[in-house]
């Protein structure tokens, strides 16, 4: 599998450009409009074509050479002769495509690939205007990034719903190819729900065989309604050629992902705290759950975790979230990365023949780590992170302490283990960034160190000069 950008070996010549109608004896005259007695596309093109744009990104040389061109005072020897600082090199090239989303803020989204090495990202629109954009918020787990500019007219597109796709839907690929130029191609969709393609963290794929080549990154796939469904991400290339198989990002998360960054410029994963595995034949058997049922069978819960206050117990199905069936591992862990700490979710749950409902808060994830100074100047210099899983005693483990720092001089250490703050008993991160936030001039925290009991009380001002 390799990106839509930045492959070798393209084809250049492989499906750059649309093909006309009769290439697709089977897609039924209804779909088109007519114009002058000839089916055609047009009229959906020409109402989505200004809401995709294309992007060019600048990013500092590996090499130090500098590929775009530059003024006299870019020389190195000019440079030398008016003793000027080094002048640092860039190189400039069209990165790929972007949706816009929001016409009023806007808001365009992107792949997170294309613009993640960008010292400075620029958007040209297709009636000629250019804008210098700034980064709003970027996921690299799912390869969404959310960009924005400042202008006006802007036309968005409106957002589809890529859980009522099936495979034979036809769809458009438009975007920017090798920076030639927008270009549109049409194809169907081929598969849903690809996974393990090993691109990112979450996959959750549209496979579909309309041409998507370098440059189309970020791009928008839509619908015959001129909806986005996807935004195009990747193609399989075999020896050094387009197959066909490109995959896009369905809308759906792509819509989650981007609330997300708008409101916060990232996406905040918490976990339940269940392990889980597929839900075989033999496994429904064995948990005594109707033949046929879809879902995921939960293997572990971990103590202390979302999942245990919850209720969820080993050998539960899950069967749906949120009211939607769950079929399988990756569309469960898929739909759980869609939400940040704090979000609660209804679990549907088999448990032999009683169907019951949980609702569960997703908490912060195991290996989460604060520093203190988020939250208070009084653990300044230290950075607090939960215990591993099954650790005894549970609580809040000091994962680093700045030697000189004020958390230092009260006494805090790495690898020490809090349990008790203010005298209230703390077993997660989360709870001790709620006691410990309250304190204003001191802090007394139980402290279990090499396997002895100590006392600590942190004050202001302690810390050491020099």
């Amino acid at each position: 599998m390799k990106r839509a950008v930045g492959l070798a070996g393209v084809v250049l010549a492989a499906g750059l450009l649309a093909s006309p109608p009769p290439a697709f004896p089977g897609i039924p005259v209804s779909a088109f409009a007519q114009m002058q007695g000839l089916p055609t596309l047009a009229p959906v093109i020409k109402a989505v074509a200004a809401s995709v744009v294309s992007i060019t990104v600048r990013a500092e040389a590996a090499d130090g050479k500098s590929t775009s061109p530059g003024d006299v005072m870019d020389d190195p020897l000019m440079r030398d002769l008016l003793h000027l600082p080094v002048a640092p090199q860039y190189r400039t090239f069209a990165a790929g495509s972007g949706v816009i989303i929001n016409a009023v803020n806007g808001y365009i989204v992107t792949n997170y690939h294309v613009i993640k090495d960008a010292e400075e990202i620029n958007v040209d629109l297709v009636d000629g205007r250019h804008f210098r954009a700034k980064l709003a918020g970027a996921d690299p787990d799912t390869d969404v990034a959310l960009i924005q500019i400042s202008a006006a007219n802007l036309s968005g597109i409106p957002l589809g719903d890529s859980d009522a796709l099936n495979v034979g839907d036809f769809v458009l690929a438009i975007g920017n190819p090798f920076g030639i130029g927008q270009t549109v191609t049409s194809g169907i969709v081929s598969g849903l729900n690809r996974n393990h393609m090993g691109l990112e963290g979450y996959e959750d794929f549209i496979q579909t065989d309309a041409s998507i080549n370098p440059g189309n990154s970020g791009g928008a796939l839509v619908n015959l309604r001129g909806e986005l469904v996807g935004i195009n991400t990747a193609i399989v290339d075999v020896m050094g050629g387009n197959a066909g198989i490109g995959f896009a990002i369905p809308v759906n998360m792509v819509r989650a992902i981007s609330v997300q960054l708008e409101k916060y410029g990232s996406v905040e994963r918490g976990e339940l705290g269940f392990a889980m595995s597929a839900l075989t034949p033999d496994a429904a058997k064995k948990a005594h759950v109707p033949a046929g049922s879809t879902g995921v069978v939960v293997t572990k819960v971990d103590e202390h975790s979302a999942a245990e206050r919850a209720g969820v117990k080993p050998g539960d199905v899950v069967t749906a979230i949120g009211g939607t069936p769950v079929q399988d591992v990756p569309d469960l862990r898929n739909r759980l990365a869609l939400l940040r700490v704090g979000d609660a979710v209804e679990l549907t749950v088999l448990r032999g023949s009683r169907r019951i409902s949980v609702r569960a808060v997703i908490d912060e994830p195991a290996w989460r780590a604060i520093d203190g100074i988020e939250i208070t100047e009084l653990l300044d210099g230290a950075v607090f992170t939960n215990t591993a899983f099954g650790a005894d005693p549970k609580g809040v483990q000091v994962a680093t302490v700045r030697s000189g720092s004020n958390a230092w001089a009260s006494g805090l250490r790495e690898g020490d283990i809090l349990t008790s703050v203010n005298s209230r008993r703390v077993i997660a991160l989360d709870q001790f960034v709620t006691e410990a936030g309250k304190a204003v001039e001191r802090l007394n925290l139980e402290v279990i160190r090499n396997g002895e009991k100590l006392l600590l009380q942190i004050r202001m001002n302690q810390a050491q000069p020099g």
